[in-house]
């Protein structure tokens, strides 16, 4: 796997993975993506959810006859970290630009810096798909919700498709349904903060109208909701809460966007780790959005 890294940040964490293909056909798109990881496991990393996928991909015949040629490049996005228990660090000994205490929404301007930087560079615009696994996935959504936008740092265009694996879009519905395992409010208030408002106002289901999804991304075309009924971490109430959220943006810009529920197998990790299921969902993906762009 041949690959560049660029830095959009002081921080070590504020790098990009990116594989570039050769020869894409004039229409390809550039898929980038965004591991997951509960906002702190340092253990995932944007080069180990890339290079699972990026090998699946190129091992297929069908996947470099039928979908590499529409795809002009993948860039993983690394993001700063909250603390992890398991993960400890000491500030006193560890330099600042290692030092994992991002908070709510320092992911979210990250990701938008890196997209910044990749269509700088690329030039490719809002021509790409934008994948993410887990609360990979809530980034994904976060980044065009039009409260995110609005308080943008960078200038960035959104994605004409977002890939959602596994996905967190209700904090509070993921707490809630899992309320007898307290790891969920841990993490959840160590990436927000205790104060629940913070959640809602973060969570791509609850925010309406203007501030949400359907106010700020008005250039999408498409959203594949993929998930696993093998997946114990993330249950399947957060897919069907997006899915029904996004009618009223499928609905509105009097042009045809579509929203599918796409089915995987395994549990909540094997949706990138072996690279068959995120490459499998890539591959739908691509071929989808060229069907509503044709």
């Amino acid at each position: 796997m041949v690959t560049e890294t660029l830095s959009y940040g002081d921080h070590i964490l504020q790098t990009i993975t990116v594989h570039q293909r050769p020869q894409a056909h004039k229409d390809a798109h550039w898929v980038v993506l965004i591991h997951g990881g509960a906002w702190r496991d340092p253990t995932q990393s944007a080069t180990s959810y890339l290079a699972p996928a990026l090998g699946a991909l190129t091992a297929s015949s069908s996947y470099t006859s039928e979908t590499l040629p529409y795809i002009a490049g993948l860039a993983s996005i690394e993001y700063r970290l909250s603390p992890h228990p398991s993960h400890p660090q000491d500030p006193s000994t560890i330099p600042s630009r290692e030092y994992r205490s991002a908070k709510h929404p320092d992911p979210v301007r990250d990701v938008q810096t890196a997209l910044a930087l990749l269509q700088r560079k690329y030039g490719f615009g809002g021509r790409y798909i934008l994948a993410g696994h887990s609360c990979g996935a809530t980034l994904a959504f976060q980044v065009v919700m039009g409260s995110f936008r609005n308080d943008a740092e960078v200038e960035y265009v959104c994605p004409e498709a977002i890939l959602g694996m596994a996905g967190i879009y209700n904090l509070r519905l993921l707490r809630d349904t899992h309320v007898d395992v307290t790891a969920y409010q841990k993490f959840i208030e160590g990436a927000f903060g205790s104060d629940e408002a913070v959640w809602d106002a973060a969570s791509p289901v609850v925010v309406e109208g203007a501030e949400g999804v359907r106010g700020g991304w008005r250039s999408g075309r498409l959203a594949v909701l993929a998930h696993s009924e093998g997946d114990s971490l993330v249950d399947v109430a957060q897919r069907d809460a997006m899915s029904e959220s996004l009618a009223s943006w499928a609905d509105d810009g009097g042009r045809t966007r579509w929203v599918h529920r796409l089915p995987i197998n395994g549990e909540h990790d094997e949706a990138w780790e072996k690279g068959d299921e995120l490459a499998s969902s890539i591959a739908f993906t691509v071929a989808k959005l060229h069907t509503v762009d044709s």
